[in-house]
């Protein structure tokens, strides 16, 4: 389909979101989603391309990306089981120092992989482990949000994209842990770190990126597969540059929220935190499709081959090169922040056969429309909670004040927020990226506005060893653009190949150092 109509698509939902029509969210606690199709009809079934198997993958189980697990499955070289147990002795020695986990499904996880091994099922994730961040639906499984408002939630059914993993092969090790009700990192009730990022075990003040902590964290410290997690704020691309993984953010209705517990019904997106390129699109390949139970993923442009796009082209000699041209666009600020890093980012890129770097210019008003106006979250985030905050506040432990702040704004201030995004909007697409393709960002937040797609991977690491990422925008519906480009990158580069060194014994842990405690304001300050 054209970019143009897919632009007059994403308008249509755009617009209908602004007027109130958007998709109605998951009821807390009280119900679980109505039975809806585990995979979209018609689409071909994916299959993982023949990769080549690094030898660190082949010593250790755990080391091997959700790609290279499949193919060696496939060749008789791994089991399920052993993949399953390699990650579950992992968990057991060292999520105590992670936390990566709100719960663990050791048991069921097991009996999966031995019917796996046994040839029951099928898919492209047969038999490959995977952490789903405790927001979804979990038949079975409790869902607590890291809230006390859902601490006894145990749903009936699953949330649409779990059920369409599981329906592919995939397997639920477990839940990762996640920022009370996804607003801010990993924390207790009284603010106290929980999940670290994997590259700093032994010092919790270390950003882990977002609320989808425990996702990332499972998936970096070698404790899973892959894994998924929810974006409102950033919370699938930062935490994936903070911890050196590959993080897809697909256009706003690519994938289901059916069964999703809510944080803002207007920019709620659920996508894969991966290993690379690769195993991100082989996630979303399976995740995304039209649900009836969600309308906004209904009449949308088809899903391109993302496993395909994400598949670098390499030509005789190691020459690699893009698909299709694409202009990459590179923003006046770029350079502001990491200049060294971005630097060398922007140099590999051009030297990648097909890729052009552009420059682009934000239009005048961009802080207010990206900033200011931002706040129209906070309304979207209370509505669903209303009756908690009115009853019992104290639910909301260290949160409670960004969770206020919403009842603060006014019908009028959203409906001009409403109007303001539409203005971004416009900016955005005949102004930024009428000039490119793609374009490299310096945050998350304008396109969490406008629900375009977005995809963070790893550009190296600091001065201290944290990692540092870049994140890439789209237009509508091109995820498979975003992972062209980060394929090509990442065939060039071995950044997102790094592995974080295991933590320290528990009694060194202890001795060394405490987790720091967030305060209110804190709290509402780094709230998605």
């Amino acid at each position: 389909m054209s970019r143009a109509v897919n632009r007059r698509v994403f308008l249509a939902g755009s617009a209908a979101a602004a007027a109130g029509g958007m998709v109605a969210q998951a009821a807390p606690a009280q119900a679980a989603p109505a039975k809806s199709a585990p995979s979209p009809t018609g689409a071909a079934a994916p299959r993982v391309p023949d990769v080549d198997v690094r030898r660190a993958a082949l010593d250790d189980p755990s080391e091997a990306t959700l790609a290279e697990a499949a193919v060696l499955m496939r060749r008789g070289k791994l089991t399920s089981t052993a993949l399953t147990e390699a990650y579950l002795d992992r968990i057991e020695r060292y999520d105590s120092t992670y936390q990566a986990y709100a719960e663990v499904t050791g048991e069921t996880a097991l009996a999966a992989a031995r019917k796996a091994d046994r040839g029951h099922g099928g898919g492209v994730l047969r038999g490959i482990p995977l952490c789903v961040k405790d927001n979804y639906f979990t038949a079975g499984v409790p869902t607590r949000c890291n809230s006390s408002i859902f601490a006894d939630f145990v749903p009936d059914e699953d949330a649409t994209a779990v059920a369409r993993l599981t329906a592919a092969g995939g397997i639920l090790l477990g839940k990762g842990q996640m920022g009370p009700l996804a607003t801010t990192r990993a924390t207790k009730p009284n603010g106290t770190v929980t999940t670290v990022n994997a590259w700093t075990p032994n010092d919790p003040s270390v950003d882990p990126g977002g609320s989808s902590t425990g996702p990332a964290c499972a998936v970096a410290a070698r404790l899973a597969s892959s894994s998924i997690g929810t974006q409102t704020g950033g919370s699938i691309v930062l935490p994936s540059n903070q911890q050196n993984l590959t993080g897809l953010k697909p256009t706003m209705g690519r994938v289901s929220i059916h069964g999703v517990i809510p944080l803002s019904s207007t920019r709620d997106h659920s996508g894969p935190l991966a290993r690379d390129a690769l195993d991100a699109a082989i996630m979303l390949q399976v995740m995304a499709g039209p649900d009836a139970a969600d309308p906004r993923t209904l009449g949308l442009p088809d899903l391109p081959d993302l496993i395909r796009a994400a598949t670098p082209v390499v030509e005789r000699g190691g020459k690699v090169r893009l698909r299709r041209a694409t202009k990459v666009g590179v923003p006046a600020d770029f350079l502001s922040g990491q200049k060294e890093l971005r630097g060398a980012l922007l140099d590999r890129l051009d030297a990648i056969e097909g890729l052009t770097l552009v420059d682009i210019a934000y239009p005048a008003d961009w802080n207010l429309l990206t900033g200011t106006f931002n706040a129209a979250r906070l309304v979207e985030r209370t509505e669903p909670f209303r009756h908690w905050l009115r009853t019992d506040p104290a639910k909301f432990g260290v949160s409670l004040l960004s969770w206020l702040q919403g009842l603060m704004l006014s019908g009028d201030e959203w409906l001009t927020a409403q109007r303001a995004k539409n203005h971004l909007l416009r900016e955005v697409l005949d102004g930024v990226l009428n000039r490119c393709d793609v374009v490299l960002q310096t945050g998350p937040v304008p396109f969490d506005i406008l629900g375009l797609p977005e995809i963070g991977f790893p550009i190296g690491f600091d001065a201290g060893g944290v990692p540092v990422g870049a994140i890439l925008g789209g237009q509508p519906y091109e995820e498979d653009r975003l992972l062209e480009v980060v394929a090509a990158y990442q065939a060039v580069t071995d950044w997102h190949t790094r592995r974080p060194a295991d933590p320290a014994s528990k009694a060194r842990l202890r001795a060394a150092v405490a987790r720091p405690r967030l305060s209110p304001e804190e709290a509402a300050k780094a709230s998605a």
